[in-house]
C-alpha cells in the first residue's frame, strides 16, 4: 500500500482477524489497523495525514521517504573494481552503482 510516498507492509492476524499495518519507509513509526481492505486504507491515509498535521504543529519536517542519499561500504577490491568499471564506461560512481541497482531491481 502506498499514499503519498509513504510505502506500508500490511500483517493479518487470523486470532484478532484484524490487518495492521506499518509505514516501512521511514524512521518515524506510523502505524495503523483496519478490519477490512477498505478500512485497513483508510486508516492508512488518515496516520500519514495525522502524522503530517503532527509534524505541522510541532515545527518539524516529517521524515520524507528516502532522501536519495545512501553511504555505502564496499570492500577495497569491489570499490576499485566498480570505479574502474564506471570509468571505463565514462559514467561517474555514483552513476554506476545507481545503474547496476535499478538492473538488479527490474530482475526482481
Amino acid at each position: 500500500m502506498e499514499y503519498k510516498g509513504y510505502v506500508a507492509k500490511i500483517e493479518y492476524d487470523e486470532d484478532a482477524e484484524i490487518f495492521s499495518g506499518m509505514v516501512i519507509n521511514t524512521r518515524d513509526i506510523i502505524t495503523f489497523q483496519g478490519e477490512s481492505v477498505g478500512e485497513l486504507r483508510k486508516a492508512f491515509e488518515d496516520s500519514v495525514e495525522d502524522y503530517l498535521s503532527w509534524c505541522e504543529e510541532d515545527g518539524r519536517k516529517p521524515d520524507k521517504p528516502y532522501s536519495g542519499k545512501l553511504n555505502l561500504r564496499l570492500n577495497p577490491e569491489t570499490h576499485q573494481k566498480a570505479a574502474i568499471r564506471a570509468k571505463l564506461k565514462g559514467m561517474s560512481l555514483n552513476s554506476y552503482i545507481e545503474k547496476a541497482v535499478e538492473d538488479e531491481l527490474q530482475e526482481g
